[in-house]
């Protein structure tokens, strides 16, 4: 018997095939539109996946700002970051992030969705939102 058929193939650097990808945000619900993004970052839609590789594709999103919220969310689901200083807790609501930072609700989406490690650092820079 042959052992060399059962090796697992793994890509490298090297070896993967990047692609660029655009991607539409109108009128989709943000969790979805976020998570299909961070399933092209990590490259889990190609045959040769390997997780600790930065095998997935550069993703342009454009259109952020038509992005859709169900139920009622966009009064009351609220986004929450804090400066590092003492009382330093911000709070804002989805209908306030459209209007002065669009795009930083489909990063913030895609980045909890990623890894939370060097990789998850690199696919990161992978991806382009404009509003």
């Amino acid at each position: 018997m042959d052992t060399l058929s059962y090796k697992t193939k793994y890509l490298n650097k090297a070896t993967v095939k990047k692609e660029w990808v655009v991607v539409d945000a109108t009128n989709q619900p943000v969790g979805r539109i976020c998570s299909r993004i961070a399933l092209l970052l990590r490259g889990k839609n190609k045959p040769g996946y390997t997780p600790f590789v930065d095998c997935g594709d550069n993703v342009i999103v454009i259109n952020a700002e038509k992005v859709r919220f169900t139920g009622s969310k966009l009064q009351g689901k609220i986004y929450e970051h804090h400066t590092h200083f003492p009382g330093g807790l911000r709070m804002a609501t989805p209908a306030q992030l459209l209007d002065r930072k669009p795009i930083s609700i489909i990063e913030m989406g895609v980045r909890g969705m990623l890894p939370k490690n060097k990789l998850g650092d690199r696919l990161y820079r992978n991806l382009h939102v404009y509003a």
